[in-house]
Parts: structure tokens; sequence; C-alpha cells
């Protein structure tokens, strides 16, 4: 009798075990390099919490764009928002899922990390090739004290379509009316000079590699990899270390609520305390949804995220979507993501 009732316990936790595996979702993702490291922190943690996996691929916001429109992936991610018109041509949804900043990143013999400072036009003629030694007198005007060896400056810049470059060069072209009308914004740009880097990643690891360059990154990378960051002048004059509160700062007077598809970008803000290069990461998925359980899915991943990703997002220095945000969110899942059938996924 004991032993038929052992094998009856086995049996009915094997049946258990199967159900839950039939019953796994696994999704899939690709884009932006710049929330790389807090969408796979939520992905292990998520897998802990509810048996279903979440696999995104760190390729770049244009490719994630790509893959989403070819139907690749679940979902797309790009730190550049997509036009409510391209949105709507192609059928998509988007909406803000974190919150971060770029920063400058250098190696500089004999400078410590965050203790040279520049300025949005200062940067923007380094990234020009406009100056092109770190004794150079306009960034030792802004550095009294620092002793900037003569070395050349070698640029570093992204190589594939890159949503933190949007937000770097979106920033340059307001800092700089000479990069605003010779390069521009966007996520491809002409560069004038540089070597570039694949990714967030690369960037990093060119800056590391090179005496002399600057690069720019996502400030998780720079943390990371104990890059040695600069100062950066604010649109108020203040000059700022990045971390979460000088981003939060920079959110803190977005109005996402009036902002179609909710395409909020941050760079520049006003008040003495925001970074200059912040920005928001986005997820893009189709409005109707061919597979209904997957689509369910990554609007279910990224409510938890929202619900319990807070402190991972924080310890990994990105600003996690406020609350009066998520639910704005939340309320466009019910309204715009359905199944073949019109049937609302949320």
């Amino acid at each position: 009798m004991r032993m038929k009732h052992l094998l009856l316990s086995v049996a009915v936790a094997a049946a258990t075990l199967a159900a839950g595996a039939a019953q796994a979702v696994n999704i899939t993702g690709a884009g932006a390099t710049f929330p790389y490291p807090i969408y796979a922190k939520w992905a292990e943690m998520y897998k802990k919490a509810s048996g279903n996996g979440m696999n995104y691929q760190s390729v770049g916001s244009g490719a994630g764009i790509k893959q989403i429109k070819a139907k690749t992936v679940d979902f797309g991610a790009s730190d550049m928002p997509l036009p409510a018109q391209d949105l709507e041509a192609a059928g998509l949804f988007q909406f803000p899922a974190v919150m971060g900043g770029v920063v400058p990143v250098v190696n500089i013999a004999g400078v410590a990390p965050g203790q040279v400072r520049l300025t949005g036009p200062v940067l923007a003629d380094i990234f020009m090739g406009k100056i092109t030694k770190w004794n150079a007198q306009p960034i030792a005007a802004l550095n009294p004290g620092v002793k900037l060896p003569a070395d050349n400056i070698t640029v570093v810049r992204r190589a594939d379509s890159s949503g933190t470059s949007f937000l770097f060069t979106d920033y340059l072209a307001k800092a700089s009316p000479d990069w605003k009308l010779k390069i521009g914004a966007g996520t491809s740009v002409k560069w004038p000079t540089g070597v570039g880097g694949k990714g967030n990643e690369g960037v990093a690891a060119n800056v590391q590699r090179i005496k002399g360059s600057i690069g720019y990154v996502e400030w998780a990378y720079a943390k990371k990899n104990r890059m040695a960051h600069t100062q950066l002048q604010n649109r108020e004059g203040a000059f700022l270390q990045p971390d979460d509160a000088a981003f939060k700062a920079a959110a803190a007077s977005a109005d996402w609520a009036k902002a179609p598809g909710f395409g909020v970008v941050l760079t520049d803000q006003p008040g003495k305390a925001s970074w200059p290069i912040t920005g928001a990461s986005y997820i893009i998925m189709y409005k109707a949804q061919a597979d209904a359980a997957k689509g369910k899915e990554v609007l279910k991943f990224f409510d938890w995220a929202y619900r319990e990703g807070d402190a991972a997002a924080a310890d990994l220095d990105y600003v996690p979507m406020p609350d009066a945000v998520t639910k704005l969110v939340q309320d466009a899942w019910r309204a715009n993501v359905k199944d073949a059938a019109g049937k609302a996924l949320w």
C-alpha cells in the first residue's frame, strides 16, 4: 500500500512537471544594447519567478527594428522612439521600459575617473575632429589644475545603427549649431572621424584598448568595466557626475501622456540636477498578435518588470518608469495589443 502511494505521488509530481513544461512560454526580443544589462538581469529573475524564458539579443536599435518588422522576434527594442506615423503605417505599438544615461568615457593617461570636465560644444568639436589633442586650449580652459597630456584624441563611435548614438547625436545637435547643421541626429550618421565599435560593448572595448580615446556608452557599461567617465555641463551650466539621481532629474519633467506613441526624448532637459544625455528604451511589438500566447507573455514580462524589477534597475543605475507612467502604458496595452480576433490581450 505504501509503495502504491509512493508510486502515485511520483506519478502526480511527474505529471505536474510535464504540465508546467508544456505551459512554459518563451519569448525572444532583439535590439538596443543600451538596456541589455537590465534586460538580461530581469530575464534571469523572471525565469526563476515564472518558469518562462526571455531571450534578448543585444544587436543595436536599428537591427531590432528590422527584426520586429520582419517578425523574426516577439518584440524589438530601440532607444530612439519611432514616430507615431511610422508606428501606425507598420501596425506597431511602442512603450517605454526603462530609462538611463549615456556618458562620455575616456582613456587619458594620468587622469582620474570623473576628473575631466567637458561641455556640449567642446564634445561636439572633438567628435567632429576639430579638437585633436587632449591639451588643446578649449579642453584646458575647462580643466584648470588638471594635467592634460599632449596625446592625440582618438574618437570611438558606433559602427552599427544605434539608439545610443541617437541619444548622443541628438544631444550634440542641441548643444552645437555646427553639429546640427553638418551632422544632425540619428541612429546612424555620417561620422566625420573615428574608430567604429559594434554595440555599447564594442565602444567600451575600443576605448579601454586605445590610449587617448574618447567614446560614449550607457552608464551601466562604464561602471561594469570600471571606465573613466567625464563630467558634463548641462543646459543650466552645472557640471555633473553621472548617476541615477541625475538621470531621474532629467526624466522628471517628461510629459508622457501627451507624447504620441510615448515618444519622449530626454536629452538636454531643464534643471540644474539633470544629466544632459538621458533617454528611455522602448519596446516595439505588433498591435495584432498572430501568436496570442507569446504576445500576452511579452506584456506579462514587462508588467512583472514594472512591479518587481525596480531594485535590480536601480542597482545597475537605470531609472525605473514611474508608477503613473506604467499605468498609462498598461491602459495603452488594453487599447492596442490584440489577438487575431481583435480581443485585447491585457
